[in-house]
């Protein structure tokens, strides 16, 4: 009898749930105060997740539109997983399908895309692709009776109704909600690194098949906390060697980084200013503006183009304008000329801003109402629309002048190795400290513009990604000729600083 009743007792308590659970749907899709949740970025709200609108100005639509497109690649996911290495070439109906779930999975990433038209774009894309993998004879291994594999929407009413159910809080154990959605973020942050690869020719399915594991054991009800902890570090062997194949692509297209003084300065053309990090689309644009008359610039993550030999050859790439991704609203007033995002990260202008009209994205980038840049059928892109206006425009403002210098990713600083082992041994050089990542807008960030000018002097940093900035144009000085900041490269760059850790533990002995 005691158990019956208590049967009963958990019956209703889960009736209730229930029935609390589809309130808080309703009350989502009613009251804007609760119309999202994102917990992504660092920035989030109070630290625990933004729920009325994203930090870095994302809308409750776009958020919700982003929760659908990675569900919807979960699906894809199941119906690839059967596919063995070897027969994936042979697979009809899977080309395209690697780009589509590296390129769906950055598109998420904060800062990156905040185009609601591009997210449904994407989200019919990919229930095409979902059936055309059925119809070509896909079959899920595991989760085949899963709703993923089978719903269907079409309108952004419907899609925005489907997200509220699929979202991140659609896991109710606080646990397992998090080792999934720690895996995901890491899967984006791989996902990027493997397209900008992928977009140079160098791939790798083992990294894909990965992706496609992840995302459909993140819908699997049947693996435990220590199933999804484990997960959660495959995810970060994964992303080193996505951050491997970056490196070999990078410096096997544009030659290995070399130490490089890096103008921060203006000239007196009118120039192109590109954000983002993807390397192949800034050659292409050099190469479509030699002789024009218009400057190149690099903006934030773009700084280390200066360091590749194939890249630096260009005369009119002219130098870094500006800092920082955060400052871009304040930079980009002053820079006069076309503004080109090839990846995150994407502030919102202010309304009136002077550059309105003059940004262009590309790849996973997007923004309601600025053109968008394609990729021809040869895998080329087209800038004439971005130089055509650049050569209309005047020529940057100066908000700086000077240099600063950069390019020592691994193969440099193992070249430097004999005089940073003797710095050592000499006690000139006392430690190393590795400073790297993204950059904040918050005032706290100061601490770390602080901490790089109370170092002692016999101290070196390594660094890499856009945190350089807070302390690159510090005058710290040198050690017998070594900068005491060492700029690996971009946040992927940060592969670089591993490498040389591992070599200084190797001369050491440690």
């Amino acid at each position: 009898m005691a158990w019956d009743r208590l049967k009963k007792f958990f019956a209703k308590e889960k009736e209730l749930a229930k029935e609390i659970k589809d309130e808080v749907k309703k009350i989502i899709v009613k009251d804007d105060k609760v119309a999202m949740f994102c917990y992504q970025c660092q920035e989030t709200a109070k630290g625990t997740g933004c729920t009325v609108r994203g930090v870095c100005g994302k809308q409750p639509e776009t958020a919700n539109l982003q929760d659908l497109l990675i569900y919807t690649l979960k699906g894809i996911s199941i119906l690839r997983e059967g596919h063995s290495l070897e027969s994936r070439d042979d697979c009809e109906v899977c080309k395209g399908v690697d780009y589509f779930i590296a390129n769906s999975l950055f598109m998420t990433i904060t800062n990156a895309n905040f185009d609601d038209e591009a997210f449904a774009v994407e989200i019919r894309k990919a229930l095409e692709i979902r059936e055309g993998l059925k119809d070509g004879g896909c079959v899920a291994k595991r989760l085949a009776d899963h709703d993923v594999l089978t719903f269907t929407v079409d309108t952004v009413e419907e899609m925005q109704a489907k997200a509220i159910s699929v979202g991140v809080l659609s896991t109710e154990n606080e646990d397992i909600r998090s080792l999934r959605e720690l895996s995901i973020y890491g899967l984006k942050g791989l996902a990027a690194y493997y397209e900008h690869a992928n977009n140079l020719g160098y791939k790798n399915k083992e990294i894909v098949m990965f992706m496609e594991k992840c995302l459909a054991s993140t819908l699997d009800d049947s693996l435990s906390v220590d199933d999804l902890i484990a997960l959660v570090l495959e995810t970060g062997k994964f992303g080193v060697d996505a951050m491997a194949l970056l490196d070999k692509a990078n410096c096997g297209t544009f030659g290995n980084p070399e130490i490089t003084e890096v103008n921060i300065g203006v000239g007196t053309n009118p120039g192109i200013l590109v954000s983002g990090h993807d390397l192949n689309d800034i050659v292409q644009l050099l190469e479509q503006t030699e002789g024009t008359g218009v400057d190149i610039y690099t903006h934030s993550e773009m700084l280390p183009t200066h360091y590749y030999p194939k890249l630096k050859k260009f005369k009119h790439l002219v130098g870094n304008y500006g800092n920082a991704w955060w400052k871009q609203k304040e930079e980009f007033e002053s820079f006069n000329g076309p503004i080109i995002f090839t990846t995150n990260c994407i502030v919102p202008p202010k309304a009136g801003a002077s550059y309105e009209g003059k940004v262009f994205t590309t790849n996973a980038a997007g923004y309601p109402g600025w053109e968008r840049i394609t990729v021809n059928e040869d895998g080329t892109k087209d800038f004439t629309n971005v130089i055509e206006i650049a050569k209309t425009c005047k020529a940057p403002i100066e908000i700086e002048t000077g240099s600063i210098v950069g390019g020592f990713a691994h193969h440099q600083v193992f070249a430097l190795a004999d005089k940073i082992v003797d710095a050592v041994k000499s006690g000139a050089i006392k430690k190393f400290f590795v400073m790297a990542g993204c950059d904040g807008r918050m005032k706290s960030r100061d601490y770390y513009t602080e901490f790089a000018e109370k170092l002692p002097k016999d101290t070196i940093i390594l660094t890499a990604g856009c945190a350089k900035f807070r302390y690159n144009k510090l005058n710290l000085g040198d050690i017998g000729g070594i900068p005491r900041v060492l700029d690996a490269g971009q946040c992927n760059d940060s592969y670089s600083l591993a490498l040389i850790a591992l070599k200084l533990k190797e001369v050491f002995e440690l």
